[in-house]
């Protein structure tokens, strides 16, 4: 079984290579093979400034509230976490476009499983070594630049202002 799982690891990573996949894909991809070096906490992720901020004080506003300001915010959050619930970007995407995506993670999942069964109790390695502190922190970090972002929107929304582009 584990024999399997490694060979379709190795064709999912092939297959996503292959194709070109884009800067995000390789990203997804490279985490996941890094997967037992974050385990043993010899590799962590860092967490960018504007998250940083965002997890020392989620509800401030930026000294200078306007809606260029507010805006700019929410494109800086955009940027490190991706965008947000109300984004249409699933609603211009076609059935193949969702497909390969959904194809690209199950690989990624694939190799992902498949490296982090290399190192045996994991969840205590992980506890051990700082790994799982580091991980809710970063988890953490993300929560507040989502709620931040969310916080910003709220504001701009009642001092009138429009969407920012994205």
């Amino acid at each position: 079984m584990q024999r399997n799982a490694r060979h379709f690891a190795a064709l999912a990573l092939t297959t996503l290579l292959a194709t070109g996949c884009a800067t995000q894909d390789r990203n997804n991809v490279s985490s996941a093979l890094t997967a037992p070096l974050n385990d043993l906490n010899l590799i962590q992720v860092e967490i960018p400034p504007i998250l940083q901020d965002a997890l020392a004080a989620p509800y401030a506003l930026p000294e200078l509230v306007s809606c260029d300001n507010l805006a700019q915010r929410v494109i800086d959050l955009n940027a490190v976490l991706g965008p947000d619930v109300d984004a249409d970007d699933e609603a211009e995407q076609g059935w193949l476009t969702k497909g390969t995506e959904k194809a690209k993670g199950a690989a990624v999942d694939a190799i992902h499983n498949t490296t982090t069964g290399v190192i045996p109790f994991r969840g205590w390695v992980r506890k051990l070594s700082g790994a799982e502190r580091h991980t809710k922190t970063v988890n953490a970090a993300i929560n507040a630049g989502s709620l931040q972002r969310a916080y910003y929107k709220g504001a701009a929304t009642a001092r009138g202002c429009t969407a920012p582009e994205q």
